[in-house]
This record gives structure tokens, C-alpha cells and sequence, in this order.
């Protein structure tokens, strides 16, 4: 991922409604795509199964109005990727890092943090956020109920 930057892709709500029309593929069955260059020239590719499953996969989070990023798998991350995919600044990112919540390694003068670290601190900075909102709902909850 480093140096080749982290793309998040999302539909709109009228791409969103056309996807939906579509039929979905039958199990087995493989993916021929139609493309069309600037030039106006058409060629078509043939995916594979696998590959065809990856693109089911993801065009099915995009219909429910997921974004969907595709990662390779170069096990490191810069802070601009790990920013990308925690939804906060490159500065919040290097902060983390310095604090020791991000383990990272220099190249050069980069920093560069492993894709599964930085995954694993996106799982626990996910699960503080969902039970401090469960925590949230259930203050006022009780305050509404005992009228504190």
C-alpha cells in the first residue's frame, strides 16, 4: 500500500437504485466486462471465478451504501493510508504513532506501520466507539426514566 495510496470508492443514491435492478450471479458463474476506452474502442475482459466473486462481493456493500476500498496485500501502510482507513487526519495518525498506540518502522525518514496493526487498532478504536454509544444510550436512558 505504500506509495500507491488507498482509495475508498461509494455510490450515489441513483447508482445505488440502478445496481439494485441488477440480477444477481449464479453461483459458478464467471463475468465478462465490456470496456470502453477514451477512444471509444470496446474490449472485453473475462474475469475469473475468484475474481468475479470479488467483484459480486463488492458491488453488493456499494448497493447497501457501503464504501468499499480494495487492498493489496504489501503489508504496510503510510500514515496517508492509515488516515484513509481510521477516517481521521495524517496528524491524528502520527500522534498514535508516537504515543506507541500505532507501532511503526522508518524508511528513510517515512513511517510505515504494518496493514494488520493498523487494522487491529481500527477493531478496538471501533469497539471503544460502539460501547461508549451504548454507554450514551444508556445514561439517558436512565436519566430519562429516574430523572437524573
Amino acid at each position: 500500500m505504500a506509495g500507491q495510496g488507498l482509495i475508498f470508492a461509494g455510490l450515489t443514491e441513483r447508482d445505488r437504485q440502478l445496481f439494485a435492478a441488477q440480477p444477481k450471479f449464479a453461483a459458478g458463474q464467471s463475468i465478462e466486462l465490456h470496456v470502453r476506452d477514451k477512444d471509444g474502442q470496446t474490449r472485453v475482459v473475462n474475469l475469473p471465478k475468484d475474481a468475479a466473486d470479488a467483484v459480486e462481493a463488492r458491488i453488493e456493500k456499494l448497493s447497501h451504501g457501503e464504501k468499499v476500498a480494495v487492498v493489496t496485500e504489501t503489508p504496510e501502510a503510510s500514515p496517508s493510508d492509515a488516515s484513509r482507513i481510521f477516517g481521521v487526519s495524517r496528524p491524528v495518525v502520527v500522534h498514535r504513532m508516537d504515543r506507541g498506540d500505532l507501532p511503526f518502522r522508518y524508511v528513510g525518514k517515512h513511517r510505515r506501520a504494518l496493514l494488520k496493526d493498523v487494522l487491529a487498532l481500527k477493531a478496538r478504536l471501533d469497539a471503544q466507539r460502539d460501547a461508549l454509544r451504548a454507554l450514551a444510550a444508556y445514561v439517558a436512558e436512565f436519566c430519562e426514566q429516574y430523572g437524573a
